[in-house]
């Protein structure tokens, strides 16, 4: 990861790269109008050159300026002051970030004199999200490929403390990045296991279930999706209790963990096929998101329970047209085997409920293509039970911008998924996929406890670079779970 310092103006060295800001209009700040006088007027006749308006993230760059000693001098806007919030601040440093990542430079002074602490360590933390990258499987990159950039200083301001706070959400959102990332023959239910039980030097406490544990609690639809791989199905429950007591319910997040979907029997086309690597991305966001809350030591008491699956089409696989008792004794009709997902979450779901009696659940998953129909990458779907969760949910998601949309749910929708042989099917018909799949679960909840299903398909995965991510893996949900949290159940 990106090394992170906070440096007075006194003690800062060269380095590689000088980055100040400028304001609206190109209104340069102390530091940039000092660059500007040093470079001979270089700076401020780039930016009249180049129409720099000082909107937030735009840059200015100039290579080997006279009269300094950096190599690269980069005049970044910060946008209207009345707009540079959080989110503002962080996209400018993923703007730096990706400007200097693969640049040749190694390191980078940020003069942030004047600027707000906490929005300075903002701005670190999106340069440290914006240079994470997943290269371990690249073996023939050129130099001019390959990341450079291993520091970056923060000059003259910002709050070391806050930025402390930050990178332990950071190296959440990083374990999820990686997990989603990883190829399937090396990520499977066991290996998933495996690659969290360093959670417990955190002080989570690790509970895993087998398959053998799971028939026995009677958790039919889970294991039937499992039961056309070599790979055996896992259960990961991941407690953290932060507040020093026992009698704190404890808010419940639950993840979809299909670490590869061929669509059992119902086999998808094979174009794209290799992209369902990243449909244990809901598993991966609960797991990044007790690494982050644990890191920072939130005082809270959060459980996240994954179910970890492979659905795969042997002979031995699921069929459609096969009826499955759950946990909590409902029987479902399989119509389409590639409708997995819920039948994952039901079991994992109930038990969750069973072991850890929480009011309040929360599950996210890659589960239906209707929802990027519906929503494209921008959004993910909500779907919730209690209105104060819902807004609880959103206010949590644009602060730091995993942005949430509520779609709709009710006996109208829940009706199409009636079963003419047994409690439930697991598809309804084309129209309003995405909600049907949201009435599934809702039917393995039980009375009392509110409840969100954040469907999740359309924002786990990146085709091309964010503002905070490069393309592929996004850590969708990390934040917005940890902030969830910190903003509603911290004591």
């Amino acid at each position: 990861m990106l090394a992170i310092n906070f440096l007075p103006a006194v003690a800062a060295d060269a380095a590689d790269a000088l980055v100040v800001l400028a304001g609206p209009d190109a209104a340069l700040s102390g530091a940039a109008k000092a660059a500007d006088a040093a470079s001979n007027g270089a700076l401020a006749a780039a930016a009249a050159a180049a129409r720099f308006d000082g909107d937030a993230g735009a840059i200015v760059e100039i290579l080997a300026p006279a009269g300094m000693s950096c190599r690269r001098l980069l005049l970044v806007g910060t946008g209207p002051a009345a707009k540079l919030d959080a989110l503002a601040a962080e996209r400018i440093g993923g703007a730096i970030t990706a400007r200097l990542l693969t640049s040749g430079e190694t390191s980078v002074n940020v003069d942030v004199a004047g600027l707000d602490g906490v929005l300075a360590a903002h701005l670190a933390h999106g340069a440290s999200l914006r240079a994470w990258r997943f290269d371990q499987y690249r073996t023939k990159m050129t130099d001019k490929q390959k990341p450079t950039l291993a520091t970056l200083n923060l000059i003259g301001g910002g709050d070391a403390a806050h930025y402390a706070r930050l990178a332990a959400i950071a190296g959440g959102v990083a374990r999820t990045r990686s997990l989603v990332s990883e190829p399937p023959n090396v990520l499977y239910p066991e290996s998933f296991v495996d690659s969290a039980r360093d959670l417990a030097d955190l002080g989570v406490e690790l509970t895993i279930l087998d398959d053998a544990q799971m028939r026995e609690l009677g958790m039919g639809a889970l294991l039937g999706v499992a039961q056309g791989s070599v790979r055996p199905a896992r259960i990961l429950a991941m407690r953290w209790n932060g507040t020093g007591r026992d009698d704190v319910k404890p808010v419940c997040l639950v993840g979809k963990g299909v670490t590869f979907d061929t669509g059992g029997i119902s086999l998808k086309p094979p174009g794209g096929m290799e992209d369902m690597k990243w449909d244990m991305g809901g598993a991966g966001a609960v797991t990044g998101a007790m690494h982050a809350i644990a890191a920072r030591k939130a005082k809270a008491h959060v459980v996240g329970v994954i179910g970890l699956v492979e659905n795969m089409p042997d002979g031995n696989a699921q069929r459609p047209g096969d009826v499955v008792k759950t946990m909590n004794g409902q029987t479902v009709e399989v119509i389409n085997t590639d409708a997995e997902g819920r039948l994952v979450l039901c079991d994992a779901m109930w038990w969750a409920q069973e072991t850890f009696e929480p009011e309040v659940m929360v599950d996210l998953a890659t589960l239906t293509g209707a929802i990027i129909v519906s929503l494209g990458h921008e959004y993910a779907g909500m779907f919730c039970n209690d209105d104060g969760l819902a807004e609880q949910l959103r206010i949590a998601g644009a602060a730091v911008g995993d942005k949430l949309w509520r779609m709709p749910i009710g006996d109208a929708y829940d009706k199409l998924i009636d079963s003419d042989i047994a409690d439930i099917k697991n598809v309804g018909p084309r129209e309003g996929g995405s909600i049907t799949a949201a009435q599934f679960i809702g039917r393995f909840i039980k009375p009392g406890v509110k409840w969100a299903h954040l469907d999740v398909a359309g924002t786990v995965w990146a085709n091309k670079p964010g503002p905070l991510w490069d393309k592929g893996a996004t850590g969708y949900g990390v934040r917005l779970l940890d902030r969830f949290v910190a903003d509603n159940f911290e004591l």
